[in-house]
């Protein structure tokens, strides 16, 4: 049975289940649902706690088999936990997982809660976790991401009683928070907790933007993936903070450069698609463009000319000599000046579609 996070609440009042299998990229998430489920046990007599850590490919499974059947003489009901750092069990972690599930069915004295790391599609069609999923309970935990982070940071801010000024002056604070933590759940979490200690609650708790501008650290961690998200939606401000944050962190300029010209390759091959008859689903599949960059692409390749595209794959051809030592006649010599350059001008191109739907549309909303 698969469950939501947002749904452990109300799953809780109705009583807890013997397995539990979480599995995603967000630590922060997993391990705060991790903790209500074992204060939820405490609480109905899950005294006893054992831990499994499976490393390397020669694991003793026989031990948390084991386990799961055992019990001391003061405990009459225990937590189990096996955590799969790796997520990839192995053949024997396979056939014990599927023995494990099986055994959970109806017992009321073992709580299983086993902990995996994101999954791709094949391993969660894998027996074992289709084993899990059948006898227990799967919970999946997606990344917070960009968009809807100073969202999350807002709720964590009135779990604590504290929250920002209405309207723009709000916004504005938010957005400033989440880019300054943004790739890093687990720190934008302590911040949040360092406001409540440096703020306490007096009043209407309401956070201004200068006492979250002296109290919120930079500790944003940039992806290269997620670069390319930002780029393709057009947004040129966040996009070189990226570039900066990538520079920061020790990012090599070759694969900053491999993922902004991937993503130009990749559009001209769905370009040339689309222009001999393939359907835009189609095409994009074929060229293995899915989530949020099929959306991205569905709204950008439409509006963007045979011209640009060139224009585009000319100057990633020249960066990726500059990034290697070359020199290019107008173009600066640093690699990370050019890579700036070369997201703006695809950042541009990008951004040509909305404002072109915007101008149809004018100001009455409709064209």
């Amino acid at each position: 049975m698969q469950m939501a996070p947002a749904q452990l609440t109300e799953h809780l009042k109705r009583g807890l289940k013997s397995l539990y299998t979480l599995h995603g990229d967000e630590p922060l998430l997993v391990q705060e649902f991790a903790d209500a489920l074992r204060a939820a046990a405490r609480q109905r007599g899950y005294t006893e706690r054992t831990v499994h850590t499976v490393a390397g490919a020669h694991f003793d499974w026989s031990e948390v088999l084991a386990s799961g059947g055992s019990l001391s003489l003061f405990a009459d009901k225990q937590i189990v936990e096996v955590r799969i750092p790796s997520g990839k069990p192995g053949k024997d972690g396979s056939v014990a997982l599927q023995q494990l599930a099986e055994r959970a069915q109806g017992d009321d004295s073992t709580l299983t809660l086993v902990m995996l790391p994101r999954l791709d599609g094949a391993t969660t069609k894998g027996a074992w976790f289709g084993a899990l999923e059948s006898f227990g309970v799967t919970v999946k935990f997606e990344p917070i991401d960009r968009r809807t982070l100073p969202q999350w940071i807002a709720q964590r801010l009135q779990l604590q009683g504290q929250r920002v000024a209405n309207g723009e002056e709000g916004q504005r604070t938010l957005q400033f928070f989440a880019d300054r933590v943004e790739g890093n759940l687990l720190a934008a979490h302590q911040e949040i907790q360092k406001l409540a200690l440096l703020y306490p609650v007096t009043g209407d708790g309401i956070l201004s933007f200068d006492q979250v501008e002296n109290a919120v650290l930079n500790v944003a961690r940039y992806d290269v993936f997620k670069l390319s998200e930002a780029v393709l939606g057009g947004h040129a401000i966040r996009a070189a903070r990226m570039i900066d944050g990538l520079q920061s962190e020790g990012e090599s300029e070759v694969l900053v450069h491999w993922a902004l010209a991937e993503d130009i390759r990749s559009m001209k091959r769905v370009r040339d698609a689309i222009q001999a008859g393939r359907p835009m689903p189609m095409a994009l599949r074929e060229n293995r463009v899915w989530g949020a960059k099929e959306k991205l692409y569905e709204r950008v390749l439409p509006g963007m000319s045979d011209a640009a595209l060139a224009k585009l794959l000319d100057a990633a051809q020249k960066v990726d000599g500059i990034v290697k030592g070359l020199k290019q006649p107008d173009w600066p010599t640093s690699g990370w000046q050019s890579l700036h350059r070369l997201a703006g001008m695809v950042c541009e191109q990008c951004a040509a579609p909305s404002r072109a739907s915007a101008g149809r549309a004018g100001p009455g909303g409709r064209g």
